[in-house]
């Protein structure tokens, strides 16, 4: 049963990123978020706000030929990991497994996966998943379902 369904409105990347902000403040260690939307939608912009929210301060960078990128930041006062991973190049679940990027997902860090319905039996059942529908040129619904109240 999917807990919460939550809706938000951006109207421009910094909506977007404060958003992830705020996010990032009802996460907890083993947190994994799967991102879904098109290109452009503003994936990235909302996992560089989940960074602010961690208090990472590096430029966040899509790790579409990376695969994964992993920043320290904190949470709780306690240091933490997020691995931000890209899923746009991988042909499904074997090919992410090949890579080793599943390793990343349920540990001790935040885990945020784009494009992850090109993987999906490698995103955990208790995932909270957002669905990012563009509605014009900077603004955006988030469709969140999983993140507990």
């Amino acid at each position: 049963m999917e807990c919460c369904l939550t809706e938000y409105v951006s109207q421009s990347p910094d909506e977007t990123m404060a958003l992830g902000e705020k996010l990032a403040r009802r996460l907890m260690a083993g947190s994994v978020i799967a991102l879904r939307g098109g290109l452009a939608a503003g994936k990235t912009c909302l996992v560089k706000g989940i960074a602010r929210g961690l208090c990472i301060t590096e430029d966040i960078l899509s790790p579409t030929y990376t695969i994964v990128n992993e920043y320290s930041g904190l949470l709780n006062n306690q240091n933490i990991s997020l691995f931000h991973i890209d899923a746009y190049r991988l042909s499904g679940d074997e090919d992410f497994e090949n890579t080793g990027a599943k390793e990343c997902i349920g540990g001790k860090g935040i885990t945020v996966i784009e494009w992850s319905e090109r993987i999906p039996a490698s995103v955990p059942p208790g995932a909270i998943n957002i669905v990012i529908e563009i509605t014009g040129p900077q603004s955006r619904i988030f469709r969140i379902t999983g993140l507990r109240p």
